[in-house]
């Protein structure tokens, strides 16, 4: 057995598939901070989500990590540094407006250029994240407008945040980044929504590949920078679930992009994964086609679609990125059931693993579990 090592270098040595001492642990914690309001310094504890001993009290993220001898992953979560950025060209005649909606949570946001107006809108509702409940492109009409923001939009390598997170990270962890949506994903999520994607697909195919086709183009500048830059692990934030890219548009839009982007990035040196949180059952025949050096946040029951077995010989000796459902820290799963489920995960997939929550502790979620799952892992190794 080597000697013990940095999370830094058990991280990077995991994604080499080299000898290291033991897993590392790293959940995301962002939204179970943010949510408990704890970057405030006077937090009052009915803002809590749930009970938070008083050690946690008047930390940073960073300082949480520490406490809990865990590994933070992303800088743009953990120290508000993200690494990449997209900007409008302000000679564009573009102009953005961003204003509060008329319930609680609603976010209106405006593009205006010279061939017309987009529209759409996000609102928060009982969780912490936005979702969209208008998407900018409606028409074959909105997707010209569209085109001419992307046209007008440049993506960056911010070097400076890289340097002042890679400080800050230290030897605790590697500094990584998550890039934007495929062409196919941006659709869904982002632009058009899974409705109306599938809808214009069918009945305008020439307009809708043609427009895969330019983001896919727009992308190259993204890959280009991503590859030049000093980042090692890229994430592709993906969020895929079976009922949004089901077979058919997973082996149309999905693996093939997946194969050329990765071929890229590995060419450049990078490690690369990908971000799959949702259902999965339907698509786990092609995870071993999969390019990626790693799968994160795979969810399994009790909280998804497939089990831990299943995950396993799916992904082969591909690297698990988290394993414990985000369920698991809420009251009803008793502490001895989450006990028995992180040492199934380390029989299952270690040393190929970088354990932490499928995929992040929610607000409502027990820190104290988190705590408990840092014991296993030790004993695991003692």
């Amino acid at each position: 057995m080597t000697s013990a090592l940095t999370n830094k270098k058990r991280i990077l040595k995991t994604f080499a598939k080299k000898e290291i001492d033991r897993v590392v642990f790293s959940p995301r914690l962002y939204y179970w901070y943010f949510g408990n309001k704890l970057f405030k310094r006077r937090v009052k504890r009915d803002q809590f989500k749930s009970s938070i001993p008083d050690r946690f009290l008047h930390k940073s993220q960073l300082e949480i990590y520490k406490m809990l001898k865990a590994a933070p992953r992303y800088s743009q979560e953990t120290l508000y540094l993200p690494l990449f950025q997209t900007q409008i060209n302000s000679e564009a005649a573009i102009e953005k407006t961003t204003q509060r909606g008329s319930k609680e949570g609603e976010t209106i946001t405006e593009y205006k250029t010279p061939l017309g107006k987009l529209t759409q809108t996000t609102a928060i509702g009982g969780g912490f994240g936005a979702h969209y409940t208008e998407f900018p492109v409606k028409s074959v009409e909105d997707i010209k407008i569209m085109k001419y923001v992307f046209d007008n939009t440049s993506f960056s390598f911010i070097e400076e945040n890289f340097h002042k997170a890679e400080e800050l990270f230290g030897d605790n962890g590697v500094v990584s980044d998550y890039l934007e949506s495929s062409p196919y994903q941006k659709l869904v999520k982002e632009l058009m929504g899974f409705t109306r994607t599938v809808i214009m697909l069918k009945r305008r195919p020439r307009e809708m590949e043609n427009f895969i086709t330019f983001l896919e183009e727009w992308d190259d500048k993204m890959y280009e920078k991503a590859t030049k830059s000093p980042v090692s692990i890229i994430n592709f934030g993906e969020n895929i679930d079976a009922n949004l890219s089901p077979p058919p548009q997973f082996e149309k839009y999905l693996l093939p992009y997946y194969q050329k982007r990765v071929k890229q990035l590995h060419k450049g040196g990078k490690y690369c994964h990908i971000h799959m949180d949702g259902s999965l059952k339907d698509l786990l025949p092609y995870f071993k086609e999969l390019p990626f050096d790693g799968l994160e946040a795979l969810t399994a029951q009790p909280q998804g679609d497939v089990s831990l077995e299943e995950i396993k010989e799916a992904i082969g000796d591909k690297i698990l990125l988290d394993g414990i459902p985000s369920i698991l820290f809420l009251p009803q799963y008793s502490n001895n059931y989450v006990k028995k489920y992180t040492q199934k995960i380390l029989d299952l997939f270690s040393p190929n693993l970088i354990l932490g929550v499928s995929d992040e502790l929610s607000p409502n979620g027990d820190i104290r579990k988190i705590e408990l799952i840092n014991k296993v892992l030790r004993n695991h190794y003692s």
